[in-house]
């Protein structure tokens, strides 16, 4: 129990002691303390005990004062008063802490089986202070206080017991009006028909609570500790009720009768018999066969490299079986993956987030995304929904940043992460090593949301590392891989320990967690699993003492054979899941796409002062003079100054684009579930960078137009080297589709960019390549397939036949060349050929 609790009970414990006009007995004073050894170690609870004597002093000096006139308006029958106390109190309790401390308060209240006006005043004060329902106040003064058991809402009570009819009829006239009959039907029961007694579930719906006491004559203990009869004991999660008699009782098998689903429809995830292998290798996942419903959270655990995202994968449709095969609700993952696109959800171990937008920014454009028929308005309601969710609303506005320039913690990249999935609410969630790099704490709360989610009905399937004692119990089932896929356990967490304890034949088998404070070690399994043979020298040897073979063969033999597929049924729930028309995916898709580039600073700098830097280091280091004086007709370097504008213009396409396509790759990964239109996000891309790209070369022309003294060409320029970056900025996103790597990426551009230098004619004449290549009276293919040679050719022909001065003699000179043509060339040839019909 947290301080903050003991504190604000010892408050209160006093200010109730108070009240009593007989003042605290001894009688009173023992069952507090007895209570607080409930809890704490007779040292810790002796000092809580000094505390609630010295808040009883306090509060008796102020009912004297009171009594005798000083302080009239402060008393502790005032109910400002108490309300005041009870407000400082609750600062700093979370929701679920209040009611804990309300239900420990009646618990000691009634301990002496009655209940005073004031005492019953000052409860309700506390819960209304505390923000409690009447509801639920009501239900626990009945539940604790020994109430009648027919007020209580059936929908919040579950019977655990016998449901054979007699009995069954016996407990349901406790709790059921008879007035009523069709509630009998909505009793929620969880048959166990050898207990002789019964045990009485109430459930807080509020914060998901579950309480309970026990009437009977067998022993029953929780998560080891035994349970007194007609006292209330807290249900949480990864407990386990047990009895000698009967089979185990779950905190999962009661949680699943409350889930507070959408949809009527479970989610059923089958497997029969999957296995997989990866190619030349033998590793991969042996024959595995598994029926699990909604309402769960289902932990993946095991060493390094035992195949756990081999197996999520395979789970989710990502990898084909080799055989066997893996259904929801009876529809093949991989063979109607269209039709279950709406239901599962993947959340990869990277981090997916555009770390150049905020955190809003990146689950709205995700939430336009998600919902195509929404209105601005309602998108941002459930994006505000989910910031409040998440408890992320207080860094809404905060750049997401890289792992390394940080500008929100890692767990918060992981709340937001998962948070890109559960906004379209799936049915079926996979989340790969969701606390991996995180602490304990973050990890906790991250195993927290995800079990929220399955109090809402989903069934989430986790891989875990290393969880802590508090992540553990929260599992509601655990699968545990050994070294090559072999799956070797199936089932409760708790009992998975107690399981191989029993098998590696422990002397504390029976015991899966510390029976003082409820500690449990989860990598003892796995310490038992990998324990290893020692040699003769008294060392550990590399042999194991346990085969994974051999923990495979007893899985199969006494977990596996007892497993059987529930019934599924072909339908699968609905939700407002909807992806937009590919015209609107588009603008989407451009906009965030624009929105990453302008908010990077850098990335803007280097890209719009890098081209007018080598427009001027090109222009002016080329700007030759005879003399002093600059005259455009005499500078010889024009020619290297166009072609050189070429290249630029392909690097510079390549540069902007060859990256484009690999960063988002992971991004596109989690957005394949969705089942986006791939057009629409090339289209957006080639968009983006043609219109960077006819920025950037206008810059270039522009630039070197303007120190060269080319006049009257900047539009013809630039339109043909807009169309050569163009081509450069095609290629770019095909290699960056294609490469796995960044840093191939621009190991390759080189070898793209060397052939458009050396094979364009110009540095080369194509007459002097090698023989193998040209025949000295044709272009050469390889060179017509240049984009340089003819961007270059493209250039050179505007500039002479387009300038201001030779367009006014162009005809006149083509017509002057064709006549010098014929003269020099045709007419002598036609001569030789008459001349030799003639001979």
């Amino acid at each position: 129990m947290s301080e903050s609790i003991l504190n604000a009970l010892m408050h209160l414990f006093a200010i109730v002691a108070t009240i009593r006009e007989e003042g605290p007995t001894e009688h009173g004073i023992r069952i507090i303390r007895s209570y607080l050894l409930q809890h704490l170690k007779e040292e810790i609870a002796d000092e809580y005990l000094k505390l609630f004597e010295d808040f009883l002093d306090f509060y008796k000096r102020d009912k004297e004062y009171q009594i005798s006139g000083e302080i009239p308006d402060t008393s502790v029958y005032d109910s400002q008063y108490l309300a005041k106390v009870c407000n400082q109190i609750k600062k700093d309790l979370h929701k679920n802490d209040r009611i804990i401390v309300l239900l420990r308060l009646i618990e000691l209240v009634v301990e002496d089986k009655k209940l005073i006006d004031h005492e019953r005043e000052f409860i309700r004060l506390v819960a209304e202070t505390f923000d409690i329902s009447k509801n639920e106040l009501d239900n626990a003064l009945i539940f604790i206080g020994r109430g009648k058991k027919e007020e209580l809402n059936p929908d919040n009570i579950l019977l655990i017991g016998p449901t054979d009819e007699s009995t069954l009829e016996e407990l349901e006239g406790d709790w059921i009006d008879k007035n009523r009959p069709e509630t009998i039907s909505q009793l929620k029961k969880i048959p166990r028909n050898e207990l002789d007694g019964e045990v009485i579930i109430l459930h807080f719906s509020s914060i998901d609570l579950f309480i309970f006491k026990y009437s009977g004559n067998d022993p029953l203990t929780l998560d080891g500790h035994p349970v007194i009869n007609n006292k209330f004991y807290i249900f949480e999660a990864g407990s386990i009720l047990r009895c000698e008699k009967i089979a185990p009782v779950y905190y999962n098998d009661i949680a699943s009768h409350f889930l507070r689903s959408d949809s009527d429809i479970k989610i059923i995830l089958s497997g029969e018999n999957i296995e997989f292998r990866f190619k030349s290798s033998t590793s991969g996942i042996h024959k595995f066969s598994f029926s699990e419903e909604s309402g769960q959270l289902i932990g993946i655990m095991g060493g390094s490299g035992v195949g756990k995202s081999t197996l999520l994968n395979l789970l989710s449709g990502q990898l084909v079986p080799l055989g066997g095969k893996v259904t929801i609700n009876d529809y093949n993952v991989n063979q109607d993956r269209f039709k279950l696109k709406n239901v599962i959800g993947f959340v990869p171990q990277e981090d997916l987030l555009f770390e150049e937008l905020t955190v809003f920014q990146n689950l709205y454009y995700n939430a336009r995304l998600c919902f195509g028929d929404f209105s601005k308005e309602r998108i941002l309601q459930i994006v505000n929904k989910t910031l409040t969710d998440l408890v992320l609303l207080d860094i809404k506005d905060l750049k997401v940043g890289d792992p390394i320039k940080k500008f929100i913690s890692g767990g918060e990249r992981k709340r937001l992460n998962i948070g890109l999935e559960l906004m379209r609410e799936p049915s079926l969630l996979f989340v790969d090593e969701p606390t991996s790099g995180l602490s304990s704490t973050d990890s906790w709360k991250i195993i927290r949301l995800l079990k929220e989610q399955t109090v809402k009905g989903k069934l989430v399937i986790v891989n875990i590392h290393q969880p802590s004692s508090d992540v553990f119990k929260m599992l509601d089932k655990l699968w545990i891989l050994d070294k090559g896929g072999y799956p070797v356990y199936a089932g409760n967490p708790i009992d998975g320990i107690i399981y191989f304890k029993k098998l590696s034949k422990f002397a504390d088998a029976s015991e899966g967690e510390c029976s003082n404070c409820g500690y449990v070690n989860p990598e003892q399994i796995l310490d038992i699993i990998e324990a290893r043979k020692i040699d003769v020298h008294g060392k550990y040897s590399q042999e194991r003492k346990i085969k994974p073979e051999e923990w495979y063969d007893k899985y199969k033999k006494e977990i596996e054979s007892g497993i059987e597929l529930k019934p599924a049924k072909k339908i699968l729930p609905r939700n407002l899941f909807k992806i937009p028309d590919i015209d609107k995916q588009f603008f989407i898709f451009f906009r965030r796409n624009l929105l990453t580039k302008l908010t990077n600073t850098q990335y803007l700098l280097i890209n719009l002062l890098e081209v007018p830097l080598l427009a001027i280091i090109l222009s002016y280091f080329i700007k030759f003079a005879e003399g002093n004086t600059y005259i455009f007709s005499e500078n010889k370097n024009l020619p290297t100054y166009m072609f050189m504008s070429v290249i630029v213009a392909i690097f510079i396409g390549l540069v902007v684009s060859a990256e484009e396509i690999i960063k988002d790759k992971k991004i596109l990964k989690r957005e394949s579930f969705l089942n986006l239109s791939r057009f629409s996000y090339l289209n957006s891309k080639i968009l983006y960078l043609f219109g960077l790209s006819a920025l950037q070369t206008f810059i270039l022309v522009f630039t070197g137009n303007l120190i060269l003294e080319i006049k009257g060409m900047t539009f013809v320029f630039w339109l043909i080297m807009f169309s050569t970056a163009c081509f450069a900025n095609l290629v770019g996103l095909n290699i960056s589709s294609s490469l796995n790597s960044v840093v191939s990426i621009y190991i390759l551009i080189p070898l793209i960019l060397i052939p458009q230098l050396l094979l364009s004619g110009v540095p080369v004449r194509f007459d002097d390549l090698n023989k193998s290549l040209t025949n000295r009276i044709y272009v050469p293919v390889i060179g017509d397939m240049m984009t340089s040679r003819w961007a270059y050719e493209a250039l050179a022909v505007e500039l002479f036949k387009n300038n201001r001065f030779e367009k006014n003699f162009y005809n006149y000179d083509q017509a002057i060349s064709e006549s010098n043509y014929k003269t020099s060339f045709l007419i002598p040839r036609l001569l030789n050929v008459a001349e030799e019909c003639q001979r």
